[in-house]
């Protein structure tokens, strides 16, 4: 530990007020402690882990299995600075892979403070290779590769990362790198057949894995996270769909204080999540706005309206703007235009609605981190656009009206947790989830009420069957989608030019990867002669097995 303090003594970087990160934990602990004992009702401080994202395709698989250890965590760039690091008072640090080689020249180098502030930090393959490279060590070309299974033999007795874990585990690598030399202050923990240092470690809470724990394919993997989080960083595990309801229900009446809000309310688990919420906290400065664009699906708009004004009897104003979206989007081909304009013109109606209301501040919506993962942010720069979400991206840049968002840096299965505890009934919490543009990126070109008229009965259809075989909830979302493509086909011993449907159903835990669903024949050909004979203007029918990567679930 002296010789960790001494080799990054000259690094050492401080925090805003000229307070030294070493200083800042112990003020930190210290303020905890206070809290605790002044107001021992109140919800427990957040516990937070920041993920550093070296360009790893896991970064947000490793934010996951730290968040089902009831710990919160963000991934944020790997060249983040000190001050947005230390308003998340993070109690550890991890460093995730990357394709990088750290000893090529520009590869991405973990900032000073990560040494500087005493932190515990978890390197996962090329961070574990960091830790060696800048701590003092060496990384070379491995003489083996190493990409699939292999098993990790434990070779130190009482570290803390491996309590309750078997000596002998498989574990998944991928890396062409090794570290050969190890650290002042570091040993070997465990090794497989081709790494001899497969785990490292020091007495600093400094922690090194050439595998990778996150993935499903390292069986223990999310039982080693959990005992770093709470033998190492000394988590208790206080991330709860409880304490987050408590949190944010503060959170949220700081920000609004004696202003209104107007939510956003689409009908599915965010906007009502995020409505209950607010309401929670601010009661009858909330007024909910449900606007019916002209692109949901079939009776969508009445069982919306029913169901909210059933179960969450808020004030709900309804808007009618179907003609309105549906001449913003004529002519319109481009996926990305189209996303562009609804978000655009969804932005437009609220700050109608709300001049119509009065003084009216601030805009509520569902937006998740998925959603600014995939679009690129202030907060997510270093992110590559997959495609534009209208609620992220898609948002004008000049808005009248401030954004609550209470819901932000939660994936899915934590707002349904959330949707639950608070109380919500299973037909919201449930609900598979629909894209924000609605159906007009699965009318693929331009969208006319023709092309949505047959895309609503194929949707209609495979709703329909996939709820008669029970696969509803076991699927992520299910739907059908028109492409603009036609086929010579024979009806009635006629030949017929129509359009082609693809079907889409896929599983997955958070959107951000999917597989495509393994549906029975039985219920594909049900799906498919029920389309044909239904929907008028269709011949065809086709079922996507693609997965995400390399597609994404929706088809633009």
């Amino acid at each position: 530990m002296t010789d960790l303090k001494e080799r990054t003594a000259s690094h050492r970087v401080a925090v805003p007020g000229d307070v030294e990160v070493a200083a800042y934990l112990e003020i930190a602990r210290q303020k905890s402690g206070e809290a605790a004992a002044v107001a021992p009702a109140a919800p427990p401080e957040r516990e937070t882990v920041v993920v550093l994202d070296f360009g790893s395709q896991y970064s947000m698989l490793i934010a996951r299995r730290i968040r089902e250890c009831q710990v919160y965590c963000e991934v944020l760039p790997w060249n983040v600075g000190w001050e947005r690091v230390v308003a998340l008072k993070p109690r550890g640090v991890v460093l995730s892979g990357g394709p990088a080689s750290v000893y090529e020249a520009g590869a991405p180098l973990a900032p000073a403070w990560v040494f500087a502030s005493g932190l515990p930090v978890l390197g996962i393959c090329y961070g574990m290779q960091l830790l060696a490279h800048q701590l003092g060590g060496r990384v070379s070309p491995g003489a083996v590769r190493e990409y699939g299974h292999a098993i990790l033999h434990e070779g130190s007795e009482g570290y803390p990362i491996f309590h309750n874990l078997p000596a002998e585990m498989p574990v998944w690598m991928s890396h062409g790198d090794q570290v050969t030399e190890l650290p002042s202050g570091f040993r070997a923990l465990a090794f497989t057949e081709s790494s001899p240092n497969a785990v490292i470690g020091n007495e600093a809470g400094m922690v090194g894995l050439q595998f990778h724990p996150e993935v499903v394919h390292t069986p223990h993997g999310k039982e080693l996270l959990r005992n770093w989080l709470q033998r190492v960083c000394g988590c208790r595990g206080t991330w709860t769909p409880g304490n987050f309801i408590a949190e944010s229900i503060g959170r949220i009446r700081e920000q609004v204080g004696g202003g209104r809000v107007i939510c956003a309310l689409s009908g599915g688990v965010d906007s009502a999540v995020t409505a209950t919420l607010i309401q929670r906290a601010v009661g009858d400065q909330l007024t909910c706005i449900f606007v019916d664009n002209g692109l949901l699906r079939r009776e969508e708009p009445e069982r919306i309206r029913t169901v909210f004004q059933r179960n969450l009897k808020m004030n709900l104003i309804y808007v009618d703007a179907q003609e309105r979206f549906l001449g913003r989007l004529r002519g319109v081909t481009d996926p990305e235009q189209k996303r562009r304009l609804i978000g655009e013109e969804f932005i437009r109606v609220f700050e109608e609605e709300a001049a119509r209301l009065g003084q009216v501040d601030l805009l509520a919506q569902g937006t998740l981190y998925p959603d600014v993962i995939e679009s690129v942010t202030a907060e997510n720069p270093a992110a590559a656009k997959i495609k534009t979400h209208h609620n992220v991206g898609g948002l004008p840049q000049r808005m009248r009206l401030r954004l609550v968002e209470p819901l932000r840096h939660l994936f899915k299965d934590e707002v349904r947790e959330v949707g639950l505890a608070l109380g919500l009934p299973d037909e919201m919490v449930w609900r598979q989830p629909f894209p924000g543009p609605g159906l007009a990126i699965r009318c693929l070109g331009e969208v006319s009420a023709a092309k949505l008229e047959i895309v609503r009965g194929a949707d209609w259809v495979v709703m329909n069957e996939i709820k008669k075989a029970n696969m509803y909830r076991q699927l992520w979302q299910s739907f059908a989608v028109l492409t603009d493509a036609r086929t010579v086909g024979v009806m009635g011993d006629f030949r017929t030019y129509n359009y082609v449907v693809a079907v889409r159903a896929v599983t997955s835990e958070d959107a951000m990867t999917a597989d495509w669903a393994r549906l029975p024949y039985d219920l594909l050909a049900r799906i498919s002669t029920r389309i044909v004979n239904e929907v008028p203007g269709v011949n065809r029918v086709v079922y996507d097995i693609t997965s995400k990567p390399p597609g994404t679930i929706e088809w633009e």
